[in-house]
């Protein structure tokens, strides 16, 4: 708990009334992520000269360039060598399989915040608010944002006086860790399709120690970017400590997923 201090999270609800008919896919964590980054974009880029963020002048003062397309700040002391690192947040979507929502049906999903994201909170409500209008999914179905909510239940958002309140609403992380499993065992359950790269090989069955892996570089690079802190832990040790953890069962699938990427233009 002692290596988080510092680390900031916040969690938002947000709740979309439909206002068609809206077609989405069964996991409907891309189309949102997706969805949301066109919009997003074509909000904060002054300048269309440029196809990406990286050689654009003006992205060390740009919203989108931050949240959507991060990379290190040519002056970081660590980690300068990353063309890329982790966004500073994390659409949850909602896990129930339904593809087709009718006029008047809602469809909510969580917002995580890291460090100094959460107060970008503004640009992802207005965001989404935008992406209702526009259109999301196959033949771009409307919605309308109703209310955004924080962890504790309150009130961030709501369409009805259409301002933005109690943004202030950090988790303090140390209190959500856990102790140690009962028995010495873990189960780890993955909710949504995930994907691991290791020495850039996807990975099929990944051992313990290289979800820890992965995560620890993840952690550290949100921590030192986001928070303007490192964590305090010693990697090393924890490796070799998760080096020895068996996989006493597993019941993974290999899911193929396939979605096109409009800022990268490809599919993936």
């Amino acid at each position: 708990k002692k290596a988080f201090l510092g680390f900031g999270v916040a969690k938002f609800r947000f709740l979309l009334k439909v206002g068609g008919e809206l077609r989405l896919p069964p996991y409907k964590g891309s189309t949102l992520r997706g969805g949301f980054g066109v919009i997003f974009r074509r909000i904060c880029c002054v300048n269309r000269n440029v196809d990406h963020c990286y050689p654009c002048s003006l992205k060390g003062k740009c919203a989108y360039a931050y949240i959507f397309e991060t990379s290190p700040p040519q002056t970081s002391a660590k980690l300068r060598n990353l063309r890329e690192i982790p966004r500073p947040f994390v659409i949850e979507p909602p896990l129930e399989t339904k593809r087709i929502y009718h006029r008047d049906e809602t469809l909510g999903f969580n917002l995580i915040l890291i460090g100094k994201a959460i107060d970008y909170l503004p640009y992802f409500i207005f965001t989404f608010k935008e992406l209702g209008r526009k259109g999301l999914g196959k033949d771009r179905g409307k919605y309308e944002l109703q209310e955004v909510d924080n962890f504790s239940g309150e009130k961030v958002y709501d369409c009805q006086d259409d301002t933005i309140k109690n943004i202030e609403s950090d988790i303090t992380f140390g209190k959500s860790l856990n102790s140690s499993p009962d028995n010495g065992r873990l189960s780890l359950s993955f909710i949504t399709p995930t994907r691991i790269k290791f020495r850039k090989d996807l990975i099929v069955e990944p051992k313990f120690q290289i979800i820890l892996r992965s995560l620890l570089h993840r952690l550290s690079a949100l921590s030192y970017f986001h928070c303007d802190r490192e964590l305090d832990v010693d990697y090393k040790a924890l490796i070799l400590e998760a080096e020895k953890i068996e996989t006493k069962d597993s019941r993974l699938k290999w899911i193929d997923w396939e979605r096109y990427s409009s800022r990268q233009d490809t599919r993936m």
